[in-house]
């Protein structure tokens, strides 16, 4: 089973929000999960993030390959610390 960490949206029409999640690689975008690793709001201004740190090294270090999305996100996390 080969483990995505990517987007899952929630959230009203015109105020989407996203669940960081950790998933197999062949769910669909809203689908099963294995465990959320965070929450990614882009609407607020700046936009709000809230990640889980612990969590998500433990499945990035187990060979999980994060999005090109969530790898953005995670970047700016680290540079803004």
């Amino acid at each position: 089973m080969a483990v995505k960490i990517r987007l899952q949206r929630f959230g009203a029409h015109k105020n989407h929000q996203y669940r960081i999640v950790a998933c197999d690689s062949k769910s669909p975008r809203d689908g099963r999960f294995l465990e959320v690793l965070g929450t990614y709001n882009p609407v607020a201004n700046p936009a709000i993030v809230n990640v889980n740190e612990e969590a998500t090294a433990k499945w990035l270090n187990n060979g999980a390959q994060p999005t090109q999305t969530v790898k953005n996100i995670l970047k700016s996390i680290k540079s803004t610390k």
